[in-house]
């Protein structure tokens, strides 16, 4: 994401692609007012799934519950997982220009099998990764409650965009498990 982009008009803009009016129960803070563990999972310019994957020494696995398409543009929210109990350590919502990643990744975002940055590094397209919108969501989200956490605690995020020859191409919000 721009430095000049309004953070609660790319919120908007990331829900309305899916058709949802009610955005998450969210406050943006400072990268500083990240609480750890939550800081090294969120403030950085890496992909989630490399961060995640080396933070539970698991490779993740994704798990999309709505896809939507529009010409070029496809998104999902999603969960990832971690095995063997299919634990959620993140969800959250990505939309992607396919036409930055070439037939075949395409091909494969599409498919949903697995997770994006994953493909991503492994075809070695959409490296630049920015991140600099961090949130802090309320336990009663919906999006929080994802992770069936019997803890009253709030869940923390991330708003990215990743970048190809300095064009936006993946528009992220990212939250993890509380």
């Amino acid at each position: 994401m721009s430095p000049a982009t309004d953070p609660s008009k790319e919120l908007r803009l990331l829900f309305a692609f899916f058709g949802d009016a009610e955005l998450p129960h969210a406050e943006i803070i400072p990268a500083e007012a990240v609480p750890a563990p939550y800081r090294d999972l969120l403030v950085h310019h890496g992909h989630m799934t490399e961060t995640l994957d080396r933070y539970y020494s698991s490779s993740v696995a994704v798990h999309p519950y709505l896809v939507h398409r529009h010409g070029e543009m496809y998104g999902r929210k999603l969960d990832l997982s971690i095995p063997p109990d299919g634990k959620i350590v993140m969800t959250g919502l990505m939309i992607i220009n396919l036409t930055f990643v070439g037939a075949e990744v395409a091909l494969k975002i599409v498919e949903g099998k697995t997770p994006l940055g994953r493909l991503l590094i492994e075809n070695n397209v959409l490296r630049e990764v920015n991140s600099g919108t961090y949130l802090k969501l309320a336990p009663t989200d919906p999006l929080v409650k994802r992770f069936h956490s019997s803890a009253d605690r709030p869940a923390y995020g991330r708003l990215a965009t990743i970048f190809f020859s300095d064009k936006p191409a993946v528009d992220l919000l990212e939250i993890v498990a509380p």
